[in-house]
């Protein structure tokens, strides 16, 4: 289970967030670009440090500003997935998909079994040697969510994972996605702004206005309720 309790002052808003996700869920968090989605992505993921609160993973604190605790990304084994998928271009699908294991130091042989596992399971084996900057949109997806599995994360973290394809890869994806995640069986939370990503992933939602919480609760409810956005 995620637990957090954060507050950081931004630019324009104080952000508030307190929610929990259990092992197993996905939580997808939503609201207006500018409202504080990411924000609390990189805050869970320790890339960026709240001004106060709390944030404990399976028990373990994460972050504690009353305790002082404050532990590195490496330390958190948070997968992530992030908006532009943030893979090395000029290094090869395997290497991408390798890095997180070799900044944790594991073995070579380690490390060659589960990118080998991770890519299989993506269906980029065959392709394992080639650039990223050679690969399509939807190879470059998998190619992160691998990246981000291949480390048996506690927590996966998405941003946006699907908005730079098409409409006819979304589909594709969005089941992929809700098949791999399932499996993982860690909280997860995805930020979307589509309406079809809600209905497709979500177990749970987060809505967000501009900073604070204003919705919590079962994905379905927040469609039938017609309490979100309309699709961009």
């Amino acid at each position: 289970m995620l637990e957090i309790d954060l507050h950081k002052r931004l630019r324009d808003f104080d952000l508030d967030a307190k929610f929990q996700t259990e092992d197993g869920e996905i939580l997808m968090l939503v609201g207006d670009n500018g409202c504080g989605k990411t924000t609390i992505l990189n805050m869970i993921a320790g890339l960026l440090c709240p001004d106060s609160g709390e944030i404990s993973l399976g028990g373990e604190t994460l972050f504690s500003s009353d305790f002082n605790v404050n532990l590195s990304p490496e330390d958190r084994n948070v997968g992530y997935v992030f908006q532009n998928y943030a893979l090395f271009p000029h290094m090869s699908v395997y290497d991408n998909v390798a890095f997180g294991l070799k900044a944790r130091k594991h073995s070579k042989e380690e490390i060659g079994r589960r990118v080998e596992d991770q890519l299989k399971a993506a269906g980029l084996w065959e392709m394992r040697e080639t650039k990223v900057i050679d690969i399509s949109g939807g190879q470059k997806q998998r190619t992160a969510l691998a990246r981000a599995l291949v480390i048996k994360p506690s927590l996966l973290l998405l941003d946006e994972p699907l908005s730079a394809l098409d409409t006819r890869m979304q589909v594709l994806m969005r089941k992929e996605l809700k098949e791999q995640i399932l499996q993982c069986g860690v909280p997860s939370i995805i930020v979307t702004h589509n309406i079809r990503d809600v209905d497709a992933l979500g177990d749970r939602l987060c809505f967000l206005d501009s900073g604070k919480i204003v919705f919590d609760g079962e994905a379905k409810e927040a469609i039938y309720e017609d309490i979100l956005f309309k699709e961009s």
